[in-house]
Protein backbone atom coordinates (compact mmCIF):
# COMPACT_ATOMS: atom_id res chain seq x y z
CA UNK A 1 0.00 0.00 0.00
CA UNK A 2 1.49 3.27 -0.96
CA UNK A 3 2.01 5.99 1.59
CA UNK A 4 -1.59 8.26 0.50
CA UNK A 5 -3.89 5.32 0.69
CA UNK A 6 -2.39 4.10 3.75
CA UNK A 7 -3.29 7.21 5.33
CA UNK A 8 -6.27 7.55 4.39
CA UNK A 9 -6.97 4.09 5.74
CA UNK A 10 -4.94 4.11 9.11
CA UNK A 11 -6.24 5.51 12.43
CA UNK A 12 -4.98 7.58 14.94
CA UNK A 13 -5.65 7.28 18.55
CA UNK A 14 -8.72 9.48 18.46
CA UNK A 15 -10.17 7.38 15.97
CA UNK A 16 -9.69 9.92 12.44
CA UNK A 17 -7.52 8.83 9.33
CA UNK A 18 -3.60 9.93 10.01
CA UNK A 19 -4.64 11.56 6.82
CA UNK A 20 -5.68 14.23 9.11
CA UNK A 21 -2.64 14.85 10.41
CA UNK A 22 0.18 16.59 8.23
CA UNK A 23 2.92 15.51 10.77
CA UNK A 24 1.56 11.97 10.94
CA UNK A 25 1.07 11.94 6.81
CA UNK A 26 5.26 12.98 7.16
CA UNK A 27 6.07 9.98 9.59
CA UNK A 28 4.01 7.79 8.05
CA UNK A 29 5.77 8.10 4.79
CA UNK A 30 9.22 7.84 6.81
CA UNK A 31 8.18 4.92 8.51
CA UNK A 32 6.99 3.08 5.24
CA UNK A 33 9.81 3.86 3.34
CA UNK A 34 12.29 2.65 6.02
CA UNK A 35 10.21 -0.65 5.88
CA UNK A 36 10.38 -0.85 2.45
CA UNK A 37 14.36 -0.96 2.55
CA UNK A 38 14.78 -3.12 4.57
CA UNK A 39 12.35 -5.48 3.17
CA UNK A 40 13.92 -5.01 -0.15
CA UNK A 41 17.24 -5.39 1.04
CA UNK A 42 15.98 -8.93 2.33
CA UNK A 43 13.96 -10.05 -0.63
CA UNK A 44 17.63 -9.07 -2.64
CA UNK A 45 19.72 -11.72 0.34
CA UNK A 46 16.92 -14.41 -0.03
CA UNK A 47 17.01 -14.04 -4.45
CA UNK A 48 20.57 -13.51 -5.74
CA UNK A 49 20.37 -11.79 -8.61
CA UNK A 50 16.94 -11.42 -8.84
CA UNK A 51 15.63 -7.93 -10.86
CA UNK A 52 12.99 -6.44 -8.32
CA UNK A 53 9.99 -4.85 -9.16
CA UNK A 54 8.54 -2.60 -6.60
CA UNK A 55 4.68 -1.98 -6.28
CA UNK A 56 2.68 0.70 -4.77
CA UNK A 57 -0.83 0.12 -4.39
CA UNK A 58 -2.55 3.81 -4.34
CA UNK A 59 -6.29 2.91 -5.00
CA UNK A 60 -7.44 6.19 -2.82
CA UNK A 61 -5.00 8.69 -3.91
CA UNK A 62 -7.38 10.42 -6.33
CA UNK A 63 -9.76 10.79 -3.07
CA UNK A 64 -6.81 12.16 -1.08
CA UNK A 65 -6.37 14.91 -3.94
CA UNK A 66 -9.68 15.91 -4.00
CA UNK A 67 -10.06 16.21 -0.41
CA UNK A 68 -12.80 13.02 -0.65
CA UNK A 69 -11.89 10.92 1.88
CA UNK A 70 -14.43 10.92 4.84
CA UNK A 71 -13.72 11.86 8.63
CA UNK A 72 -14.78 9.25 11.18
CA UNK A 73 -17.93 10.86 11.42
CA UNK A 74 -18.75 10.75 8.13
CA UNK A 75 -20.50 14.53 8.46
CA UNK A 76 -17.40 15.90 6.62
CA UNK A 77 -14.05 14.98 4.64
CA UNK A 78 -10.52 15.82 4.95
CA UNK A 79 -9.02 18.62 3.64
CA UNK A 80 -6.92 18.08 0.17
CA UNK A 81 -3.58 17.37 0.16
CA UNK A 82 -1.48 19.85 -1.88
CA UNK A 83 -0.09 17.99 -4.82
CA UNK A 84 3.33 18.86 -4.18
CA UNK A 85 2.84 17.41 -0.83
CA UNK A 86 1.38 14.04 -2.21
CA UNK A 87 4.41 14.28 -5.17
CA UNK A 88 7.45 14.66 -2.59
CA UNK A 89 6.34 11.59 -0.40
CA UNK A 90 5.95 9.18 -3.40
CA UNK A 91 8.91 10.09 -4.80
CA UNK A 92 10.75 9.68 -1.33
CA UNK A 93 8.82 6.15 -1.22
CA UNK A 94 9.96 5.24 -4.60
CA UNK A 95 13.37 6.52 -4.15
CA UNK A 96 14.23 3.80 -1.53
CA UNK A 97 14.07 0.83 -4.42
CA UNK A 98 16.79 1.08 -7.25
CA UNK A 99 14.62 -0.50 -9.65
CA UNK A 100 11.36 -0.19 -11.46
CA UNK A 101 8.54 1.11 -9.25
CA UNK A 102 5.42 0.74 -10.53
CA UNK A 103 1.88 2.30 -8.77
CA UNK A 104 -1.15 1.02 -9.13
CA UNK A 105 -4.40 2.53 -9.06
CA UNK A 106 -8.27 0.75 -10.13
CA UNK A 107 -9.77 3.77 -9.46
CA UNK A 108 -10.96 6.82 -12.20
CA UNK A 109 -8.66 9.43 -12.49
CA UNK A 110 -5.64 8.29 -11.99
CA UNK A 111 -2.93 11.14 -11.74
CA UNK A 112 -0.89 10.13 -14.49
CA UNK A 113 1.62 13.53 -14.63
CA UNK A 114 1.75 13.84 -10.98
CA UNK A 115 2.58 9.97 -10.67
CA UNK A 116 4.97 9.78 -13.78
CA UNK A 117 6.91 13.12 -12.16
CA UNK A 118 7.11 11.27 -8.55
CA UNK A 119 9.33 8.88 -10.48
CA UNK A 120 6.86 5.54 -11.24
CA UNK A 121 8.71 3.38 -13.80
CA UNK A 122 5.02 2.19 -14.78
CA UNK A 123 1.37 3.10 -14.06
CA UNK A 124 -1.33 0.31 -13.33
CA UNK A 125 -4.65 1.40 -14.09
CA UNK A 126 -8.32 -0.18 -15.17
CA UNK A 127 -8.42 1.00 -18.60
CA UNK A 128 -12.14 0.77 -18.82
CA UNK A 129 -12.25 4.44 -16.35
CA UNK A 130 -10.36 5.80 -18.67
CA UNK A 131 -11.72 9.16 -20.05
CA UNK A 132 -10.42 11.38 -22.93
CA UNK A 133 -8.84 13.70 -20.20
CA UNK A 134 -6.31 11.23 -19.43
CA UNK A 135 -5.50 10.97 -23.03
CA UNK A 136 -3.12 13.79 -23.34
CA UNK A 137 -1.28 12.66 -19.84
CA UNK A 138 -0.91 9.34 -21.00
CA UNK A 139 0.19 10.11 -24.44
CA UNK A 140 3.46 11.77 -22.41
CA UNK A 141 3.76 9.58 -19.70
CA UNK A 142 4.47 6.95 -23.18
CA UNK A 143 6.73 9.78 -24.37
CA UNK A 144 9.06 10.11 -21.50
CA UNK A 145 9.18 6.12 -21.43
CA UNK A 146 6.91 5.57 -18.37
CA UNK A 147 5.43 1.83 -19.29
CA UNK A 148 1.41 1.52 -18.62
CA UNK A 149 0.09 -1.64 -17.23
CA UNK A 150 -3.52 -1.51 -18.89
CA UNK A 151 -5.73 -3.44 -17.00
CA UNK A 152 -8.34 -4.80 -19.75
CA UNK A 153 -8.94 -8.71 -18.85
CA UNK A 154 -11.77 -9.17 -15.86
CA UNK A 155 -10.37 -10.03 -12.40
CA UNK A 156 -13.35 -11.22 -11.42
CA UNK A 157 -15.16 -14.85 -12.48
CA UNK A 158 -16.70 -13.12 -16.38
CA UNK A 159 -16.32 -14.68 -19.14
CA UNK A 160 -13.39 -14.03 -21.56
CA UNK A 161 -13.49 -12.75 -24.86
CA UNK A 162 -11.38 -12.84 -27.62
CA UNK A 163 -7.63 -11.67 -26.82
CA UNK A 164 -7.42 -9.58 -29.57
CA UNK A 165 -10.49 -7.92 -29.10
CA UNK A 166 -9.50 -7.54 -25.20
CA UNK A 167 -7.00 -5.43 -26.82
CA UNK A 168 -8.29 -3.43 -29.45
CA UNK A 169 -9.46 -0.70 -27.07
CA UNK A 170 -5.32 -0.10 -26.09
CA UNK A 171 -4.86 -0.08 -30.05
CA UNK A 172 -7.56 2.66 -30.89
CA UNK A 173 -5.85 4.62 -27.76
CA UNK A 174 -2.56 4.20 -29.51
CA UNK A 175 -3.48 4.95 -32.72
CA UNK A 176 -5.81 8.30 -31.63
CA UNK A 177 -3.09 10.09 -29.79
CA UNK A 178 -0.54 9.18 -32.90
CA UNK A 179 2.41 7.27 -31.07
CA UNK A 180 4.73 4.98 -32.54
CA UNK A 181 3.09 1.38 -33.38
CA UNK A 182 6.31 -0.35 -33.17
CA UNK A 183 6.89 1.15 -29.53
CA UNK A 184 3.24 -0.50 -28.55
CA UNK A 185 4.21 -4.26 -27.32
CA UNK A 186 7.15 -2.47 -25.54
CA UNK A 187 5.25 0.41 -23.58
CA UNK A 188 2.15 -1.72 -22.88
CA UNK A 189 1.74 -4.82 -20.44
CA UNK A 190 -1.55 -6.61 -20.62
CA UNK A 191 -3.14 -6.81 -17.19
CA UNK A 192 -6.15 -7.78 -15.14
CA UNK A 193 -8.46 -4.62 -14.72
CA UNK A 194 -7.61 -5.17 -11.05
CA UNK A 195 -6.17 -7.21 -8.16
CA UNK A 196 -7.56 -11.09 -8.49
CA UNK A 197 -8.42 -11.46 -4.46
CA UNK A 198 -11.96 -11.11 -5.51
CA UNK A 199 -11.43 -14.44 -8.46
CA UNK A 200 -11.59 -18.11 -8.02
CA UNK A 201 -8.73 -19.84 -8.47
CA UNK A 202 -9.46 -21.06 -11.77
CA UNK A 203 -10.44 -17.99 -13.09
CA UNK A 204 -6.94 -16.08 -11.69
CA UNK A 205 -5.15 -18.84 -14.33
CA UNK A 206 -7.51 -18.23 -17.24
CA UNK A 207 -7.44 -14.65 -16.60
CA UNK A 208 -3.07 -14.51 -16.52
CA UNK A 209 -3.31 -16.91 -19.33
CA UNK A 210 -5.50 -14.70 -21.15
CA UNK A 211 -3.15 -11.86 -20.69
CA UNK A 212 -0.10 -13.45 -22.05
CA UNK A 213 -2.49 -14.63 -25.13
CA UNK A 214 -3.65 -10.66 -25.65
CA UNK A 215 0.02 -9.42 -24.79
CA UNK A 216 1.25 -11.79 -27.96
CA UNK A 217 -1.87 -10.29 -30.15
CA UNK A 218 -0.41 -6.97 -29.36
CA UNK A 219 2.54 -7.34 -30.55
CA UNK A 220 2.10 -9.44 -33.21
CA UNK A 221 -0.66 -6.82 -34.91
CA UNK A 222 0.59 -3.13 -33.36
CA UNK A 223 -1.63 -1.46 -36.32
Amino acid sequence: MGPWTLAAALELRGGEAALGDAGACRDLAASLAEGLREHLADVSKRVPGARIVLQLDEPSLIAVLRGQIRTASGYRTHRAVDRQVVESALRDVMAVHDGPVIVHSCAPDVPFALLRRAGAAGISFDFSLLTERDEEPIGEAVEAGTKLFAGVVPSTDTALSDPGGSVMGVRTLWRRLGLNPGALAESVVVTPTCGLAGASPAHARAALAHCVRAARSLADNPE
